[in-house]
């Protein structure tokens, strides 16, 4: 009768030690909740792609291009992870570059797309638990980082140097100049 209790054969061997070790810590914070057979490699190798200090706020898995990928959210950037079978991709969005993110979903899986300046990337097949905490926190963080709106001293500035092209170019008149440029600072 064997004994299910002992391992027979040769013991596994030990692991080596993570040269990476601050980093890996704060990646198994998170991936325990990503941990499906495809995305292993991926989250094994963001180390490689991740800062000392970064500290790793998300995780999404899906496919890009004709292999795997992992979305990672950290504290300074969105940094998309794919691999396939000979290729390796990395790409690096500072957020202060994102201009959008769509998350488009079905029952259990959906698409995450990120546009940003110069380009964005897609990952499909991304679970929806994932995708929709992704999508939100990264919304979130846009929203917060979000240029001043209308009326702040940014609009107003541009505003005032749109009114010196036109007297520049006499369209106005310096009375008209000087009326409308008061009209603009009195709203402040």
């Amino acid at each position: 009768m064997a004994d299910r209790g002992h391992r027979r054969g040769p013991l596994p061997p030990a692991p080596r030690p993570w040269p990476h070790g601050g980093v890996r810590t704060r990646i198994n914070a998170v991936a325990f909740r990503v941990a499906s057979l495809g995305v292993r490699h991926a989250v094994r190798r963001l180390p490689e792609v991740l800062s000392e200090d970064e500290t790793v706020e998300m995780l999404a898995t899906g496919t890009h291009g004709h292999g795997t990928g992992v979305l990672v959210m950290t504290d300074r950037r969105l940094v998309l992870y794919g691999h396939g079978m000979l290729t390796r991709t990395v790409e690096e969005f500072p957020y202060d570059r994102i201009s959008s993110v769509q998350w488009t979903g079905g029952l259990l899986m959906g698409t995450l797309r990120v546009v940003a300046a110069g380009g964005g990337t897609e990952l499909r097949q991304v679970p929806t638990d994932q995708g929709t905490a992704l999508a939100d926190l990264l919304g979130h963080r846009l929203a917060a980082g979000a240029p001043p709106p209308p009326g702040t001293a940014g609009h107003i500035a541009a505003r005032l140097a749109t009114l010196d092209d036109l007297r520049a170019s006499g369209a106005i008149t310096d009375q008209e100049h000087r009326d409308r440029r008061a009209e603009i600072l009195r709203a402040l």
